[in-house]
């Protein structure tokens, strides 16, 4: 009996601390100006509030063959949504509309030097 609530009150804490992550996902997605910072706010809540809320559903169900499945996905959406939100970032970065306004930007050469060579070249024909 004791155990059974340990077990719903840590499933609540991870619910809990899931939704809290998405709130502030959704107030920094709809708060921030920049996309880089919404994106920021955005990939937070995917990876921490997803991954806790299916935690919670783990640890409410116990340990059982749909709870296996479960961790699966919480460690596949820990490796993708991470790299995702990098190449979103990536691609704004790379474009460069309205950069100049939010941050400074790194000379040319520079993001040259860090990309490549195909890249480069549709960088330096975008300036043009």
């Amino acid at each position: 009996m004791v155990l059974e609530w340990i077990r719903f009150l840590a499933g609540a804490v991870c619910m809990a601390a899931g939704l809290v992550f998405y709130i502030i996902q959704f107030i920094g997605v709809f708060r921030f100006k920049y996309v880089l910072n919404r994106m920021h706010a955005a990939a937070i809540g995917d990876t921490l509030g997803c991954g806790l809320m299916l935690l919670g559903a783990v640890v409410f169900n116990g340990f059982t063959f749909p709870s296996v499945k479960i961790l699966f996905l919480i460690v596949f959406l820990w490796m993708t949504s991470p790299v995702a939100a990098h190449m979103v970032v990536k691609l704004e970065v790379l474009s460069r509309e309205k950069m100049e306004d939010c941050c400074p930007v790194e000379a040319a050469e520079e993001v040259k030097a860090c990309c490549p060579s195909e890249q480069a070249e549709e960088i330096k024909e975008g300036e043009a």
